[in-house]
């Protein structure tokens, strides 16, 4: 479990990747010290398990779905990541929910200055779009930030000056692949409404009949 709040920088030394997975290293002294084999780390929203670490890297193995389903397998070396380590019990909340299990990829379509602040519009796949509510949570390359504007197809957030200078936004050109994570809120919510619709009439699965059954 994560919240979306970056709180280091990487830098992506080697990825060696196939159709059937691979392996990623990243340089970062300022989490590998406390970072522990066998643990998770975000790398642009993506979660991960640590398999080799010293002071000053890590290296994760990757599989052949996550390749096919993020950005990770378009990284090249000397290219900035976001990193994140996992909630711990007493840590603050800020951010949301943010699983680590990225839904698709979206493409760079706007970075923007206004003032101090950034306009960041990302394209996102049609198969993702009813996760984007406008003012709703959304993740991009692990990042927790807010739907201001969207139109059916661009989802554009508005990103502060702290934000753009410790991720990688920055970084970021027209094109570029971002992995995306929808709300898991939403999602549970999603799955219910499937489920009830599916459901037949006569099972009568309502919250007033499970508290008549003594649930």
């Amino acid at each position: 479990m994560f919240t979306g709040i970056i709180e280091h920088l990487g830098i992506v030394e080697s990825l060696k990747a196939n159709a059937a997975g691979g392996r990623l290293q990243i340089h970062a002294p300022s989490v590998a010290k406390h970072l522990e084999i066998s643990k998770s780390v975000a790398v642009n929203g993506c979660c991960l398990t640590v398999v080799e670490v010293n002071a000053e890297h890590f290296s994760a193995d990757l599989s052949g779905e996550t390749l096919r389903k993020t950005s990770i397998g378009e990284l090249k070396s000397g290219t900035r990541v976001n990193l994140e380590q996992p909630l711990t019990a007493g840590k603050e909340f800020g951010g949301h929910f943010v699983l680590g299990h990225v839904d698709t990829i979206g493409r760079v379509a706007r970075l923007a200055p206004e003032g101090d602040n950034w306009w960041y519009g990302i394209e996102v796949p049609e198969s993702f779009a009813r996760y984007i509510v406008p003012q709703g949570s959304i993740t991009i390359d692990g990042i927790s930030l807010t739907v201001a504007r969207w139109d059916g197809r661009l989802a554009e957030v508005a990103v502060i000056p702290f934000t753009y200078e410790h991720t990688n936004v920055r970084d970021k050109k027209i094109g570029d692949a971002v992995n995306l994570e929808g709300d898991v809120l939403g999602k549970y919510v999603e799955r219910y409404l499937e489920a009830r619709g599916s459901a037949k009439p006569t099972s009568h699965l309502t919250i007033e009949h499970l508290l008549s059954q003594g649930f």
